[in-house]
């Protein structure tokens, strides 16, 4: 019996698969930016299974043990610096509040750089003057002139 060799001491584990969330609500002043992610129950976690990781330009949220998940929030690419520092979190009733400082105090209408990229593409415009299949090609052209390059293999591809 001396020579029994103890059993390992594991973790119980506590959270099944995690869950990346990227619903969120957001608001700002010219001081701050808050960010609203609703979580049923997240005001039941204890604090420390709460935890936000600031950098300049980014957050990444994580939630451990919320109804036998954990969650994951990641915002990389903030248009604007944040002073991490001045950077926190509130649990409130089944909502995170993530409070960004900002370094510039002026208020801005995106909150991440892929925002403002989406929202300042501009419609084509419609000519009734020119042929059909000339616009669809002046679009396309377009497309593929500010394209990356994944973007410009995919319209090669479909063209070959």
């Amino acid at each position: 019996l001396d020579n029994e060799k103890p059993a390992a001491v594991v973790d119980p584990v506590t959270t099944g698969h995690t869950v990346k969330t990227s619903n969120y609500g957001w608001d700002q002043s010219d001081k701050s930016v808050k960010i609203y992610i609703t979580l049923t129950g997240v005001h039941q976690v204890p604090t420390e299974n709460v935890q936000v990781h600031f950098t300049v330009r980014s957050f990444d949220l994580s939630v451990k043990n919320l109804s036998g998940k954990s969650y994951s929030m990641i915002v990389n690419n903030l248009l604007k610096p944040t002073s991490v520092e001045g950077s926190s979190k509130k649990v409130k009733t089944d909502t995170v509040l993530i409070l960004c400082r900002k370094k510039v105090e002026k208020a801005g209408d995106y909150l991440a750089q892929v925002e403002k990229e989406c929202y300042s593409y501009t419609k084509p415009s419609y000519d009734t003057e020119t042929d059909a299949s000339e616009g669809l090609m002046n679009i396309l052209k377009k497309i593929y002139g500010e394209g990356d390059n994944d973007m410009k293999q995919i319209i090669d591809k479909v063209w070959v």
